[in-house]
Formats: structure tokens, C-alpha cells, sequence
């Protein structure tokens, strides 16, 4: 019967041992311990947390703010069209000029033609739509008022192409083309300009020597970086640059009114540059498509002209590169902010070696009473997870924070993804486990009799 009731005590006092709500219950009591001993040490818990809270809040804040620059490149580049082919003249290094001996100047030929664009056209297979696009630069007049703007003759299918809406009005249709038309289209930049307290539609303005009706006024759009010098200009200084406002009519009417000669005057002398096209635009019908095609463009390109006076831009090719330097820049800032997290780690466990050395009697005292080495494990692991993981919340709201401030302040564009605060938050308690297991491990390797002596 004594053997019985020992039996009995045994089994409850093993089943009691493993069971679920005694483990709750013990987890529950090592939380409670760990809460107490870090609030009693409350300056030296928030200093060792904020080298935690600033790895964290850098890690978030540091991908936001890559995140919305690459998305931004991005953007700029698909407005470009990732089934396009921008094709634009530009002036070589080593010019060869024709001189008029008559006259006494110089006459620069160079860039893409008409002669291209049928070649474009006959020759390679899966060209859809091909968009020619001349710029002059000229002075627009509205009554007294004088601009200087870029004359961009190009087809009625140009903003398709450019991902470029009409807000108010229309653009030029076929039926302007073929009559060579004097309608225009003005930049969005160019109405408060030029017609500051009216509507432009139906108005009349002076362009150079000429007079064209406004039919419309395009929608703004951002500069992308390849678009700031959006059209190689025929005079360097004078045209092409970014931030130039913007004025569209047919190209035939460009054709007629300008020619293809532009007159540069300079001391002494009078320079003529002849450029037939300084952009083209080719959309090909299947994006798999895009780099055969430019390669066969580049070797028709290539036997038509003497020398290179034009470039190959492909958007497609921009933003593979663009992707591909997301994530090395993503690598790069979220290495940098690890290192943050990495100090703050080696500070949880600076603190909680010294922690271990302080209460090295109260370490003996809990053996003594029966705890076992797994139970003063738990109790320090418990502690630094508790610091990490606080520092780590706090952090995620930090870092969520700044990229809106910066947005705000500098008007940068920052993007926060999903996996940035989870990824941080993750990392910041695996420290937490990491640099708090060794001092834990110490503290349990003690000898309980040495943990008593200890003053």
C-alpha cells in the first residue's frame, strides 16, 4: 500500500511535471520574473533596447527610401514604353562640314532620316508603329507675351506612344497632317504662360513667323531622367534642355515651315545644321521581341550611316538594369542597417553578462531551492527576448515614421513594403536568442555552492 501511495505520488507528481497548463504556468512565472528584474533596472533596460530600436528603425527606413527611388526610376522608364525603341540623332565629336564658299558657312549634316525610317519599315519584321519627332526651338507670342519653347513636329499617334494624355481639347488627327494644318498643341508648362487668366482652346499664337490655332493642351507629366534631354537638340545650349516648355504641331506642317537646314548664327560667320529627324520611336508588336529588333535596327543604322550620329535607347533593357540595381542597393542599405542591429546584439549581451555577474547569489539561491538548469536558461533568455522584441516594436514604429517624414519634408518618395518590418522585427528577436544564449548557458553552468559564497 505505501508502495501504491508512492506509485501514486510519482505519477502525479510526473504527469503534473509535463503537463501543459504546469509548463503555461511556469512560462508564465519566468515572464512575470523577467518583466520585474528588467523594470527594477529600468534606465539600463531603454539604453541597451535603443541600439535595437535604431538597427530596426534604419533597417525600415533605409529600404523605404531605396524602395520609392527605385520605383520612381521605374515608373519613368515603363512611361517610356517597354515595347519601344528610341532611336535619336546626336552630333558626333568630329563634325564634317560642307562649307559655302559663297556664303561662308557651314552646313553640318548629320542624324536620322526619312531614308532610315523606310528601311526601318521594309526591311525588319515586327515594327508596328514608327513615331517621328522634330524639335525647333523658337519664341511663342500670345499678345505681349513671349516664350521660349520647343516646336516639337511629330504624328497624330505621338501620345499614344508616349504615354502622354490630351486634357483638355485634342491633338492634331491625320486630316491636319495632310493638309499641313497650323494647329497646335500646347505643353501643360505653357498655359499659364501664355494665357494666364483665359482658356487657350481656339486662341491664335505666333510661333517664329507663323500663326497656329490651339487645339488642345496636354496633361502634365514627371521628367524622367531619360527624358530630360528628351530630344537631342540641333544647337547644344539651345534646345533640349529640361524643363523646356513644350508646344506641338503635325510634322508635315514642321517640314514646310522650318526645312530641314537650322540656321545658328556666330561671329563672322553663319552655321547651318541639317537634321532631318531627331527622334523616332519604333513599338515592336511583342516585347519578347525588343532586342532582336533593336539589333537589327542598330545594323541597318549602322550601313546607312558614315558615322555615329545617333544612339540606341531601349526602355526595356533600362529597366532589366533598373531591377537589377534594386536589389544591389537593397543588399547594400540593408547591410549597413544590419550592422546596427549587430552592435545593438552585442550590447544586449554585454548588459546581460553583467547582469549574470550581479545576481550570481541569486542564481545559487534558485538552485538551491530546485531549479534546474534549463529553468535559469529560460529565465535570461526570456529577459534579452523581451528587451529585443521591445526594442524591435519600438523600432517598426520609429522607421515607420521617418519615411513620411522624409516624404514630407524633403519630398522624397519612400515606399514601406510588407516584408521590411516583419523581416527587421524577425531579425531583432533572432538577436534577442543569438547574443542572449551564451550569458544564459553561463548562468546555468554555475555551481550552486560557489553562486552562494559569492558577495
Amino acid at each position: 500500500m505505501l508502495f501504491g501511495g508512492l506509485s501514486l505520488v510519482n505519477t502525479d507528481t510526473i504527469q503534473s511535471g509535463f503537463s501543459h497548463p504546469a509548463v503555461w504556468s511556469r512560462f508564465r512565472r519566468t515572464l512575470r520574473l523577467g518583466i520585474r528584474s528588467l523594470w527594477l533596472h529600468r534606465l539600463r533596460s531603454l539604453l541597451t533596447v535603443l541600439g535595437i530600436v535604431f538597427g530596426v528603425c534604419s533597417v525600415i527606413a533605409m529600404l523605404a527610401i531605396g524602395e520609392g527611388a527605385s520605383y520612381e526610376a521605374q515608373e519613368q522608364i515603363k512611361n517610356l514604353g517597354s515595347q519601344n525603341i528610341i532611336l535619336r540623332s546626336v552630333k558626333p565629336p568630329e563634325d564634317q562640314k560642307l562649307t559655302d564658299q559663297a556664303t561662308r558657312s557651314f552646313v553640318l549634316q548629320y542624324g536620322l532620316t526619312y531614308t532610315d525610317l523606310r528601311r526601318i519599315r521594309a526591311t525588319i519584321p515586327g515594327v508596328t508603329i514608327v513615331v517621328p519627332a522634330r524639335t525647333i526651338r523658337e519664341y511663342a507670342w500670345s499678345r505681349t507675351r513671349r516664350v521660349d519653347c520647343e516646336v516639337v513636329g511629330t504624328v497624330p499617334w505621338y501620345p499614344e506612344m508616349r504615354n502622354h494624355q490630351v486634357a483638355q481639347g485634342r491633338f492634331f488627327n491625320d486630316w491636319d497632317m495632310e493638309t499641313r494644318a497650323s494647329v497646335c498643341v500646347l505643353g501643360s508648362e505653357l498655359v499659364p504662360l501664355l494665357f494666364p487668366l483665359e482658356s487657350p482652346l481656339g486662341r491664335e499664337l505666333r510661333v517664329g513667323g507663323h500663326y497656329y490655332r490651339v487645339i488642345g493642351v496636354m496633361s502634365p507629366r514627371p521628367i524622367a531622367a531619360e527624358e530630360e534631354s528628351d530630344m537631342q537638340p540641333s544647337n547644344p545650349g539651345q534646345a533640349g534642355r529640361a524643363g523646356i516648355p513644350r508646344l506641338y504641331i503635325p510634322l508635315e506642317t514642321a517640314r514646310i515651315r522650318y526645312g530641314e537646314t537650322l540656321i545658328r548664327r556666330r561671329a563672322g560667320s553663319i552655321e547651318r545644321e541639317r537634321v532631318a529627324l531627331h527622334e523616332v520611336i519604333v513599338k515592336v508588336h511583342r516585347q519578347e521581341d525588343v532586342m532582336p529588333v533593336a539589333e537589327a535596327i542598330r545594323r541597318v543604322l549602322e550601313h546607312g550611316h558614315g558615322k555615329r550620329d545617333y544612339e540606341i535607347i531601349i526602355p526595356l533593357e533600362l529597366l532589366k538594369r533598373a531591377e537589377r540595381t534594386k536589389q544591389i542597393f537593397n543588399i547594400v542599405l540593408g547591410s549597413i542597417a544590419a550592422i546596427s542591429l549587430l552592435v545593438g546584439g552585442i550590447g544586449i549581451m554585454n548588459i546581460m553578462l553583467a547582469s549574470v555577474t550581479e545576481r550570481t547569489r541569486e542564481i545559487g539561491i534558485r538552485r538551491a531551492l530546485g531549479a534546474r538548469r534549463r529553468d535559469i536558461v529560460l529565465q535570461f533568455l526570456v529577459e534579452t527576448v523581451l528587451l529585443s522584441a521591445s526594442g524591435g516594436l519600438l523600432g517598426v514604429l520609429l522607421g515607420a515614421a521617418i519615411p513620411f517624414v522624409v516624404t514630407w519634408t524633403a519630398g522624397m518618395k519612400t515606399l514601406i513594403t510588407w516584408w521590411s518590418p516583419v523581416l527587421a522585427f524577425t531579425i531583432s528577436a533572432l538577436v534577442g536568442v543569438v547574443f542572449g544564449l551564451y550569458p544564459a548557458l553561463r548562468a546555468a553552468r554555475m555551481d550552486p555552492v560557489e553562486a552562494l559564497r559569492h558577495e
